[in-house]
């Protein structure tokens, strides 16, 4: 993996570990449709110096992974969540079925991270306006916004 994708990767578990951003993300992704690797890309990128996304910078981000997330993502969670319900007695099936979940996850990233901006020197304060910026682009609409209340703390802290 090149330094972006592990940089991206790294960025993500730390940051979806914040307090109330995981269930803010899975909101977002079980209420709204949005895809978690795309808010997270749009904070990573603003956090980490890249600068600010514009529309097309997300639609090539989604084009590029939206082939995997459906192909492959979407269905390792769908068997994960139904192993979950379907066999409680199975937790080390489940946990093997999350970590396969999860590298399918990375790999995504890996391809998302290729099409960041080159690294930028902005000030912190900056670089938590522009994390802003991106994520209030990605999610278009008023209800998603305030769902991700948590996501946009977590940016303020971060930064």
């Amino acid at each position: 993996m090149d330094g972006s994708g592990d940089e991206f990767w790294n960025f993500s578990l730390a940051f979806y570990g914040r307090p109330g951003v995981t269930a803010a993300c899975l909101a977002l992704q079980d209420r709204y449709g949005f895809d978690v690797n795309l808010v997270l890309y749009a904070c990573w990128v603003g956090l980490s110096g890249r600068g600010r996304l514009n529309e097309a910078d997300l639609a090539r981000a989604a084009a590029t992974n939206e082939p995997w997330r459906q192909a492959v993502i979407e269905k390792l969670r769908g068997a994960r969540r139904a192993i979950k319900e379907q066999a409680p007695d199975a937790a080390q099936f489940y946990t093997s079925a999350k970590a396969v979940e999860l590298e399918a996850e990375r790999l995504a990233q890996r391809r998302i991270a290729a099409l960041a901006p080159a690294d930028a020197t902005a000030d912190a304060a900056g670089r938590g306006a522009d994390a802003t910026a991106n994520l209030t682009l990605y999610l278009e609409n008023e209800a998603a916004r305030g769902a991700a209340a948590a996501i946009f703390a977590a940016i303020a802290a971060w930064a």
